[in-house]
């Protein structure tokens, strides 16, 4: 609505093509407005693609013939068609299988599980990952429901800009009191690589945009490999990195002081083996550094 009334502004600015103002239309509601406009004879000097004024028809028609196109084509069902809807429906189907099994088998072995898992939660670790499906955090490290606080996002990133991640921290660290704090990324990680192509990715550009950094940082390390050496180093060294941006956070820098705790480490994925590296992030030392700048404890 705000947009037509800026529309209406505009058209009862505009000359007739008699020469008569516009301003002297009566005022109309939205789609008397519409209708209107669609009825002058607009100059030639306002003719160009990119005013407002030729888009409205163009979108009113384009919104009529897409409603109409969809009545008048319902959707034919192939045999390929089918075959898809029937595996939609298992795929689906599967995952409430899977859960009642799981929750037949824990309450076989702990017949208490769940009365203690609805009690509350308090957790050890907080996990920064990386979203490939091939990474399950719990079923790599052992652990079980209610003993790790997980967050992940495309290549295990810490942005002091992503709401999602400070979030994150903030709770874990000042409600949940966890020990540590792991960013565990992997190798094979696409956003790494993508990161590394050069080439537009449209909406990935801002977010690849803080692994390019790490490239930009390290850059002459980096250069200096070759292939997957070079891919797997920027892995690990997108990790540390990340693990500095924790220690700058102030939930983390002042539980720290407080309490000696959270621990921030750094580990990689091996997904050709199932094994985890522990990069050994000196907390401690990167702590001393970025509180030079970064110190958030007053």
């Amino acid at each position: 609505m705000a947009g037509l009334v800026r529309l209406s502004s505009r058209i009862r600015s505009l000359p007739h093509a008699g020469g008569a103002a516009i301003s002297s239309l009566p005022r109309a509601s939205s789609s008397h407005l519409l209708l209107r406009y669609q009825q002058l004879q607009i100059p030639s000097s306002f003719s160009s693609p990119s005013t407002p004024l030729q888009l409205v028809p163009s979108i009113a028609q384009k919104s009529t013939f897409s409603s109409s196109a969809r009545a008048n084509c319902p959707r034919k069902m192939t045999e390929q068609s089918k075959e898809l809807r029937k595996y939609l429906q298992q795929s689906h189907d599967k995952i409430f299988e899977s859960n009642r099994k799981w929750a037949e088998e824990q309450r076989a072995k702990n017949p208490e599980f769940f009365e203690k898992l609805s009690a509350g939660q308090s957790p050890d670790y907080l996990w920064i990952g990386c979203s490939d499906s091939r990474i399950p955090a719990e079923a790599i490290t052992g652990l079980g429901p209610g003993e790790m606080f997980i967050h992940r996002n495309i290549a295990n990133l810490v942005c002091n800009l992503d709401l999602n991640v400070m979030s994150v921290v903030n709770y874990a660290v000042r409600h949940l009191k966890v020990k540590h704090i792991v960013v565990c990324g992997h190798y094979g990680c696409g956003g790494v690589k993508a990161a590394m192509a050069p080439q537009d990715l449209g909406l990935l550009n801002p977010w690849l945009r803080n692994i390019r950094d790490v490239y930009r940082l390290h850059e002459k390390e980096l250069d200096a490999l070759e292939g997957d050496s070079r891919y797997d180093r920027l892995v690990e060294l997108n990790v540390v990195e990340q693990c500095r941006n924790i220690i700058k956070t102030a939930a983390v820098q002042q539980s720290y002081e407080a309490n000696e705790f959270p621990i921030v480490h750094g580990w990689v994925f091996g997904l050709n083996d199932g094994l985890l590296k522990d990069l050994k992030v000196d907390h401690e030392a990167i702590l001393h550094d970025v509180q030079k700048i970064y110190n958030l404890t007053k």
